[in-house]
């Protein structure tokens, strides 16, 4: 509805509208999908289930711009329709093949007090807001590929910057696609999953550091500024690769598998209003005219998560993953058959997939 809204809109309301739809198209996604996929990958398997989902996820990122593009050649109209069919079949797909869950009964009285009742019990779960706030700023973060990394690209290369920026695009999703299993194997055989996050908000801290220098307007500048750009992007990528999954897996822990959609819209709404404050401030530090500021602001942001993130372990405050021992011999389910490793995962080790 939202992009033939935009398809077919001619005034400012009703790009408005279209707008708000697809905010709101996101906000019941989102957590939904998250929910569905903890409860059907079960506790086991659930970090390498969140690695695929976002290889699928940056897979969409890299093709979506692209095609995109090419439909944009031709018409802005045919941009949307298409998008509204895409969705429109996915809608239907979904609709059909995800499993069944009978709504809960009741009047609508006490519907909206259970829902009251739910989002009280989440504001009072300390560790839940505490985790939320410390890993906000990760989003903040991430969301720089889309606000400094064509900022600095426009002061780099002017009239070139939209070529520029879509590389940037490319190489961010090509190195998350590329890291991803690789990292989450690795990080499930090697580290507890906070260590695993914390790590990744050092990477995502780090990534802006070749962006302090400033670079010239000469030929060698404008190629060093073309290197920190792409350098800023991969190490983005290759550090929300390694969090994300373990982020994800401890949302669920932390909610008890208990409310989990309930929990990740929280979640949401949380990284949503600080990347809003957190773009406001990026662009004040872009203002004051100091290079080096923003971006030198940006690397402490993921230093200071990784060790919010950290503190919170340290303090007990986050549930570790447990590694569950066999309960006879080889690692099997109720069936008596070894379950298939997960994505990435060696088959030889059961604890890189239990």
């Amino acid at each position: 509805m939202a992009f033939v809204l935009l398809a077919v809109g001619q005034t400012l309301p009703s790009m408005v509208v279209a707008s708000a739809l697809t905010g709101l198209a996101g906000a019941l996604f989102n957590p939904a999908v998250r929910a569905y996929l903890a409860a059907e990958a079960g506790e086991e398997r659930r970090v390498e289930a969140f690695a695929v989902f976002n290889m699928f996820y940056q897979t969409g990122i890299l093709v979506g711009p692209l095609a995109g593009l090419a439909l944009l050649a031709f018409d802005f109209t045919l941009v949307c329709f298409v998008a509204a069919a895409i969705f429109g079949a996915l809608a239907v797909l979904q609709g059909r093949a995800l499993p069944r869950r009978a709504p809960a009964k009741g009047s609508a009285g006490s519907a909206l007090r259970s829902v009251l009742a739910d989002w009280r019990s989440i504001a009072a779960n300390r560790p839940f807001a505490l985790f939320a706030l410390a890993m906000s700023g990760s989003y903040v973060l991430a969301f720089q590929v889309y606000l400094a990394l064509p900022l600095r690209t426009r002061d780099v290369f002017g009239d070139q910057a939209g070529a520029v920026t879509a590389l940037v695009f490319s190489v961010s999703a090509l190195a998350a696609l590329s890291g991803q299993l690789k990292l989450t194997a690795w990080a499930k055989r090697s580290l507890s999953g906070p260590r695993a996050i914390a790590g990744g908000l050092v990477l995502m801290g780090t990534a802006f550091v070749p962006l302090i220098p400033t670079p010239t307007g000469s030929l060698t500048g404008r190629a060093a500024g073309a290197v920190a750009l792409a350098v800023c992007a991969a190490l983005l990528a290759w550090g929300g690769a390694l969090l994300y999954p373990f982020e994800m897996d401890t949302v669920v822990r932390l909610s008890d598998d208990k409310l989990v959609a309930t929990y990740y819209g929280a979640y949401n709404t949380v990284s949503g209003l600080v990347i809003a404050s957190g773009n406001l401030l990026v662009g004040t530090l872009f203002d004051t005219g100091v290079g080096w500021l923003p971006w030198a602001c940006l690397a402490a942001t993921g230093l200071l998560c990784a060790g919010s993130v950290i503190g919170l372990e340290r303090g007990g405050h986050l549930r570790a993953t447990p590694v569950p021992a066999p309960p006879d011999g080889p690692n099997t389910d109720n069936s008596g058959r070894l379950p298939a490793p997960g994505p990435g995962a060696d088959p030889g080790a059961h604890t890189t997939w239990s």
